[in-house]
């Protein structure tokens, strides 16, 4: 490990650091455009000069390994006239427009020109201009603004793994465009802007909007998939006016998906925000407790065996506690939370979490997906096995649709049946180090879903991929509600139904009553003559077949906890209030049991996460993926010849909040003529 001297202060790194890093561990202040950690390195900008010893001329930190015994200036005289020449050439350029630039606030040239700039200019040139370039409906260019840093370019190969961004031209006519000016295609494409130094790339929905320092900002938990990505939503009064990402390496590093940023202004259309009656079959308007009394009502002497209910997909852990607790002293033991009709088993955490983490993925050698396309279904989780596959020595092989996941891989099979037979890449599962098995929700919401899973975890087993020191057997869920619910116990009881049951049921008559917790993802024509209680935020699928609708909080408008694909209970924030007479969902159900004389024995927050943890203790840990003892064995059963599908249709229209959104809706618009194009083509 090379020592060197960095201002008098001596440090070591590690083999391969760059002088840039050595002077951030010294303590050293160093300004940079172009490089990035996540980055290779480029550079371009030419402002980390450093002084070192013996060198005929200031050094680029960035792109200079750090070597024994160097020495290192980074506050001389001469390092100060290097970067406030580079500045300046910087500048030369640069139009003056940063009253109306979006970035103003948060450009980092803005910064780095009050600390290490000047306070004139000597050129008196025209400055150049550039044409905009279309990039889409996410992100909004002001390329005059460039200062050719490639940090877009370099995101959008190295993390996207989409090579859409580059550069044309040389020198003062170099620009950066996508090829043919085409829509970026990437489910990632929007933390460009998060990475762009300059305003030359905005948030489009976002422009005009709001200054930094209006909005208030909140840390939270993104829940449009099961990643549980970190965020922080920023707001304006009762408003959310953007989501951006938060720094965590286990689960997202710094990166979010385009949906997860940009669904915030479905957040605020179509909005239930007060309780609804249906009668005459017309709903109208009501009180809290004219919805609970209507209820109570048709509740009253009703069979416990024909009452049900199911949660949705973004049904927080503690509203799920307080529905299943609610309907169980009801006597119902039909309640689930698996609306997309998987087979997994509550009862075994190992068979349904992501068991090696997200981070894991880093450690893997050989990869087999199946019935997944993680690309659309978890854009983070398909950017992490991007990041592993370039650092080179993986195999990836794919059991199911025939899709481009941005990398290389073995194509296996389209169906359950080439588990049994997967050729060469059974050997190199055998042969790796540490082999991973990823089961998509293609794989365990058909019909053989509980053989697939079991044929996928005799596999893990046998080819090594559960040891002492790794567990390679992984599920990858798609609901962010799914994880927290399956550790409740919101599954059928003893004699219960689940939910192709209660829908069967329902058709019959058998099944007189059924509660909907923001579950949308389902065939309402098939809840029959059933009484139907709604609860949930938008005037979705289930609002529209209700009998009484409860509003209840969106996942920015509730302090609620969420587990996400692999175990980790993560904590979300309330950024806003619930519109009108919208309340949280926990809340709303404790009210219920007291109407129906079954009141639930918790009267405030603290209390339903206490009883969360009598439930699974692993809810006290909150930011831990907490590992499985003992993996299960799974009774294995015929699988079916069909192929498999992916869970995700249509990346942008998976939730009533996106589906709300009018931005999701351009995007899947546009993605959808771009694939009637390429069909033609």
């Amino acid at each position: 490990m090379p020592k060197l001297t960095v201002d008098g202060i001596e440090v070591e790194v590690e083999n391969g650091a760059t002088l840039l890093q050595a002077c951030e561990e010294a303590g050293a202040e160093i300004p940079r455009f172009c490089y990035h950690e996540r980055l290779s390195i480029a550079g371009n900008c030419r402002m980390c000069l450093v002084e070192v010893e013996k060198s005929p001329k200031p050094v680029a930190s960035c792109a200079m390994p750090a070597g024994d015994g160097m020495v290192v200036h980074t506050k001389t005289e001469q390092v100060k006239r290097a970067r406030e020449g580079v500045m300046e050439f910087l500048l030369i350029n640069h139009p003056l427009d940063c009253p109306i630039c979006d970035q103003g606030g948060e450009c980092d040239l803005q910064d780095q020109s009050m600390a290490y700039g000047v306070d004139g200019s000597r050129f008196h040139e025209n400055k150049r201009a550039v044409e905009e370039k279309y990039m889409g409906p996410l992100v909004k260019t002001v390329m005059t603004r460039c200062i050719h840093c490639t940090r877009c370019i370099r995101f959008s190969q190295e993390v996207a793994g989409v090579p859409e961004l580059g550069a044309i031209g040389r020198g003062e006519d170099m620009e950066i465009t996508t090829y043919l000016e085409h829509a970026l295609t990437s489910e990632l494409s929007a933390n460009v802007v998060d990475l762009c130094p300059v305003g030359a790339l905005t948030f489009r929905p976002f422009a005009y909007t709001a200054r930094p320092w209006e909005l208030k900002k909140t840390e939270s938990i993104d829940v449009m998939d099961a990643v549980g990505s970190n965020i922080r939503v920023d707001a304006r009064g009762s408003e959310v006016m953007r989501i951006l990402p938060r720094l965590n390496e286990e689960v997202n590093e710094e990166w979010i998906s385009d949906k997860t940023r940009f669904v915030w202004d479905g957040l605020k259309t179509q909005r239930l925000d007060t309780p609804y009656i249906r009668e005459n079959g017309r709903l109208r308007a009501a009180t809290w407790d004219e919805a609970f009394a209507a209820i109570a009502a048709r509740l009253k002497d009703v069979d416990g065996k024909r009452i049900a209910a199911i949660a949705g997909d973004l049904a927080c852990a503690e509203s799920m506690k307080a529905l299943k607790d609610l309907y169980a002293s009801l006597g119902s033991p039909s309640i689930d939370c698996r609306q997309d009709g998987a087979k997994l088993d509550a009862g075994n955490r190992g068979s349904y979490i992501f068991n090696s983490t997200i981070a894991g993925i880093e450690d893997a050698d050989a990869i087999l997906l199946v019935g997944t396309n993680p690309r659309i279904e978890a854009p983070i989780v398909n950017a992490r096995i991007l990041k592993r596959a370039r650092a080179g020595g993986l195999k990836v092989g794919v059991v199911g649709p025939r899709v481009d996941l941005t990398y290389d891989y073995d194509y296996l099979g389209a169906g359950p049946q080439s588990l049994k037979d997967l050729g060469a890449f059974a050997d190199v599962l055998k042969n790796a180090e540490r082999p991973m098995i990823v089961v998509g929700q293609g794989a365990v919401t058909r019909g053989d879903g509980a053989a697939v899973l079991a044929a996928a975890l005799s596999l893990a087993k046998s080819s090594g991929a559960i040891s002492g020191e790794w567990n390679g057997f992984n599920v990858l869920h798609t609901a962010a509600s799914r994880v927290g619910g399956l550790d409740l116990g919101l599954v059928p009881g003893e004699g219960g139904r689940d939910v192709a049951g209660i829908l069967d049921g329902a058709s019959s008559g058998e099944i007189d009553f059924v509660h909907l917790l923001g579950a949308d993802e389902i065939d309402m024509s098939r809840l029959g003559s059933a009484f139907v209680v709604y609860q949930g935020t938008h005037g979705d699928a289930g609002a529209h077949r209700a009998d009484v609708i409860l509003p209840g909080a969106a996942y920015t408008e509730k302090n609620a906890t969420w587990v996400n694909t692999e175990g980790r209970v993560q904590l979300g924030r309330r950024a806003v209030f619930p519109p009108g007479q919208a309340r949280e969902d926990w809340a709303i159900l404790r009210a219920l049991s007291g109407v129906l004389g079954k009141t639930l024995p918790y009267n405030d927050l603290a209390g339903v996460r206490a009883a969360m943890e009598e439930d699974a203790p692993h809810f006290a840990m909150t930011d831990v993926a907490a590992p499985v003892e003992a993996m299960p064995s799974l009774s294995e059963g015929n699988l079916d010849a069909a192929p498999f599908e992916s869970a995700v249709k249509d990346f942008y229209m998976t939730n009533p909040v996106a589906r709300a959104s009018a931005v999701m809706a351009e995007c899947a618009a546009g993605r959808a003529a771009a694939a009637r194009i390429q069909a033609a083509e």
